[in-house]
């Protein structure tokens, strides 16, 4: 009999829960999609899809793991260049290459040197042919996650390189978020043409229901949908969320050593809520939200909630994001309507322009800070959710 954590797998591919989809506009699979792209010589593939959607478990499903060569684009920093992050994930020397086709020019050139310009120009084409070369004998894909991570002028060059590459047949796929859509690759004029798009949908409610019905059956359990619905909800979209609070729901119940088992009520849900949030990490994230920019010695002004106590502007918008019903993109005007709801009644509550002021600010002080702390993004009047554990550490994280 299979264990819990054989069936429910947060951070690697779930081989018992892999869910096919498609999206509701096109009705084949991502699967046969991403297939037809990569049967597709001299085209790159852009994928783009919400955070923790799948993307990445999509590539592994059809690429497979042994051709696979990822990096992440915060891996291009600009130190070095393309080909050279690339020849040391693949553990290919660059150097000996050079050496062996001087040592070949040396013989017929009869010593004649070439100028520094002209060595290194030649070096990094040797070094990019020979890229090229290794992973076209060994069938293998460039797989670059989360491009949005590269700075944009790396981005530029990434798909300047990526242009002649395609050509050469060196198969690779761009992974992105949206509303951080590559467009260094799909607004492209000279990649017009040659791409493969493959837009991936959030989940919804029955996908990633079908997580918990197929796992808990694998483990001799039958779940109720309305259960299954619940935690659903709770899994903003995420798979990988619905793995993690799948597992940690199988070790409350103690399932692998009681098969005769059921979840009694609501409150187990919770419980295994509140053990995925243990996991995760934004206290540091949420304090910095909740301070806000300096007030230069002035206090802000309070406003009086629903429960009684008191919450600044800051306190307010993040209590906003966290309640029921959870969202990953929120309109200003609903943001509006879930600060109204949250300040008492008869209390004096923040204006629209308020709100967007405050979001505003929100939105420089996660620009200003690490990867850890893009979490969401406030753009054309929206807030967009990118990291969906954020929100979920939001509603059941101990704060």
């Amino acid at each position: 009999m299979l264990k819990a954590n054989e069936v429910f797998i947060p951070g690697a591919f779930p081989t018992h829960t892999y869910v096919t989809r498609s999206s509701h506009t096109l009705p084949i699979s991502y699967e046969l999609r991403l297939t037809q792209a990569l049967s597709t010589t001299g085209y790159l593939t852009s994928i783009i899809g919400p955070s923790k959607t799948g993307k990445t478990v999509l590539c592994e499903r059809v690429v497979g793991f042994q051709r696979m060569i990822s990096l992440s684009g915060a891996d291009f920093k600009g130190s070095e260049d393309f080909w050279s992050t690339i020849a040391k994930k693949v553990g290919i020397s660059l150097e000996s290459g050079l050496i062996d086709e001087k040592s070949k020019e040396g013989k017929i050139s009869s010593g004649l040197q070439e100028s520094r310009t002209t060595s290194l120009t030649e070096f990094y084409r040797l070094g990019k042919d020979k890229i090229i070369d290794f992973f076209n004998q060994n069938d293998l894909v460039l797989v670059l996650d989360d491009f949005h991570y590269a700075p944009e002028a790396i981005q530029l060059e990434m798909a300047h390189q990526l242009k002649d590459a395609i050509r050469q047949r060196f198969t690779t796929i761009v992974i992105s978020l949206p509303f951080r859509a590559d467009d260094a690759i799909r607004k492209n004029p000279d990649l017009s043409g040659r791409l493969s798009l493959i837009n991936i949908e959030p989940w919804n409610q029955d996908e990633l229901s079908e997580i918990a019905i197929t796992g808990f059956k694998e483990l001799g359990m039958e779940i109720d949908m309305s259960y299954a619905k619940s935690m659903a909800v709770e899994s903003l979209a995420s798979p990988q969320l619905m793995q993690a609070i799948c597992l940690n729901l199988s070790l409350i119940l103690d399932i692998d050593n009681n098969k005769d088992i059921t979840i009694e009520g609501q409150q187990q849900l919770i419980n295994a809520y509140r053990l995925t949030s243990s996991n995760l990490s934004y206290e540091e994230v949420i304090r910095k939200l909740k301070l806000g920019p300096s007030t230069r010695g002035n206090k802000r002004k309070a406003y009086v909630l629903a429960e009684g106590n008191e919450a600044d502007i800051y306190e307010l918008v993040l209590k906003s994001l966290a309640i029921d019903p959870p969202s990953i993109s929120i309109s200003l005007e609903n943001m509006k309507k879930r600060v109204d709801e949250l300040v008492d009644s008869q209390s004096e509550k923040p204006t629209m322009q308020k709100i967007k002021e405050t979001l505003s600010q929100v939105q420089a002080i996660l620009q200003s800070n690490e990867t850890i702390y893009q979490v969401l993004e406030y753009k054309d009047d929206t807030v967009y959710i990118l990291e969906p554990l954020f929100l979920f550490y939001l509603r059941w994280g101990v704060q």
